[in-house]
């Protein structure tokens, strides 16, 4: 099976080196002189906020494979096995795997765009949708919402998403 990435956009890492470079004067502002000010190397503190956002921009994002997932943060990552993965499931702009133990976390830089490329990386097969048009609507389960955006069940994400089951294994 093939290897998928998701990263962010490099404009974000890219801001974060420009930033850098015109946060240079204010942080060191103090060390022009012959006496340098304590407050100097307080500022210089400031260099490390734009300097976090490119490492960040660089780094983060979500890899997919036929093992599992690996979700990439600012200083760490996160092992997911597929077979502790209940579902896949989309809530607005943003896609979140829901874990067997109940908990959702959300896959950095994937977008419900990409669900059908990171299926495609664990090397299952997309489920359709759960529909209930048949079934009798209760008020527990109030359904879409008027705009079009699945209501959230107490995990946070959607209650009827188009997912991925983990069964298929």
């Amino acid at each position: 099976m093939e290897r998928a990435r998701f990263r962010y956009n490099v404009s974000i890492c890219l801001a974060g080196i420009l930033a850098f470079l015109g946060a240079i004067p204010v942080a060191t502002v103090g060390f022009g002189h012959e006496d340098v000010p304590p407050y100097a190397y307080v500022l210089l503190l400031i260099l490390l906020v734009p300097l976090a956002v490119a490492v960040w921009g660089w780094r983060a994002g979500t890899d997919a494979d036929a093992n599992g997932l690996r979700i990439r943060a600012l200083i760490s990552s996160r092992r997911i096995p597929w077979s502790d993965i209940a579902l896949l499931g989309p809530r607005r702009r943003r896609v979140y795997a829901q874990l067997t133990d109940g908990r959702a976390i959300k896959l950095a830089a994937v977008s419900p765009a990409d669900l059908p490329r990171l299926v495609a990386a664990s090397g299952q097969q997309i489920t359709e949708p759960v529909r209930d048009d048949a079934a009798p609507a209760d008020d527990a389960n109030p359904g879409p919402a008027e705009d079009g955006i699945p209501a959230e069940n107490a995990s946070g994400i959607p209650d009827r998403p188009a997912s991925v089951s983990a069964e298929d294994q």
